[in-house]
């Protein structure tokens, strides 16, 4: 089979496709003949030798990629027969996901409603279950004023959309027209360019009161945007697409009266519940993911470069041809 193999660290022309064995099911996984792959900026953090954790760097020669969509190939000893074709999403632990099959546990496997394309699919396993864990802890309802930074992100339009129909009133920051335009699309009350230094003062002539920030830029824009909250406020760290996370104290938040909410570590079963539920979501028809680039599976050196570049939309997806 075709797979995207790092053989070392660095630029994205690391990323070469190459001719790999194809995969076995060992007992209680499944062989998954992949359709789309996800691309996110940590795997581009990961391939430049440089994640937020060390612990996050793989053996070398190494395959890239967590989450996938396609179809159950071939079932594995102990589990059940009837999963073979499936459509189905799953989480791979980071690695093996840039490639036309994927090994995966069979206990780890979402089925696709029927409702849903595998692209969008895709596109919602991790920023869906992300999305609404955010909304679930934050509780934004009618009334509240919710800022959302990176607004045109993969997490960010979906979290215009669940604000949006929970009744909030939703600022959107973004940088440049072409995001803003479609945060302003998702229904985005008010629209900020954040690449104005007066994005701030902006946002606090027009809204009276902020009460809840989803943080996914973290940095000085997270801090500014932390210093817009209201007493009583909520501040939902999820991000660092700025490089590092908002430097918030305790004594900060208590002296501001804001909750700074980060939950606790979810359990597999939890992150499961999450993904089907923002794929049945999507089966309503109640929310879209916004997928702004799909690269071939031979391009995928091309779809970190663009990541890299912060010129890319809503989700970025690797598409591999049956």
């Amino acid at each position: 089979m075709k797979a995207v193999v790092m053989h070392e660290f660095g630029p994205p022309d690391v990323l070469r496709l190459e001719d790999v064995p194809d995969p076995s099911a060992g007992t209680g996984e499944v062989v998954v003949g992949v359709e789309f792959a996800s691309v996110t900026f940590v795997e581009t953090q990961v391939r430049a030798g440089r994640p937020p954790s060390a612990a996050m760097l793989p053996a070398l020669p190494a395959v890239l990629g967590n989450g996938v969509g396609g179809t159950v190939t071939r079932v594995g000893a102990g589990a059940d027969p009837s999963l073979a074709g499936r459509r189905v999403v799953t989480a791979l632990g980071g690695r093996g996901g840039y490639a036309e099959q994927a090994v995966a546990p069979a206990a780890g496997l979402i089925e696709v409603p029927e409702e849903v394309g595998l692209r969008d699919a895709t596109a919602l396993l991790a920023d869906g279950r992300t999305a609404l864990g955010l909304v679930d802890l934050a509780r934004p309802g009618t009334g509240d004023t919710v800022l959302v930074e990176a607004a045109a992100g993969g997490v960010g339009t979906l979290l215009v959309q669940l604000a949006r129909a929970a009744g909030a009133r939703v600022v959107a920051l973004a940088g440049g027209g072409r995001k803003l335009a479609v945060a302003r699309h998702l229904g985005a009350d008010l629209v900020v360019d954040y690449s104005d230094a007066r994005w701030p003062s902006l946002v606090r002539a027009a809204a009276e009161k902020v009460d809840v920030v989803f943080d996914g830029v973290g940095g000085d824009i997270g801090l500014a945007a932390f210093g817009l909250l209201a007493a009583g406020g909520r501040f939902c760290p999820f991000g660092m697409a700025s490089g590092s996370f908002t430097p918030v104290t305790p004594d900060l938040a208590r002296e501001r009266g804001v909750a700074v909410l980060r939950g606790t570590p979810p359990t597999a079963e939890r992150i499961r519940e999450l993904s089907r539920a923002a794929l049945a979501e999507a089966a309503a028809g109640r929310l879209r993911p916004v997928v702004g680039q799909e690269f071939p599976l031979s391009r995928a050196a091309h779809a970190h470069a663009a990541i890299e570049s912060r010129a890319t939309i809503g989700k970025t997806l690797l598409a591999v041809p049956r």
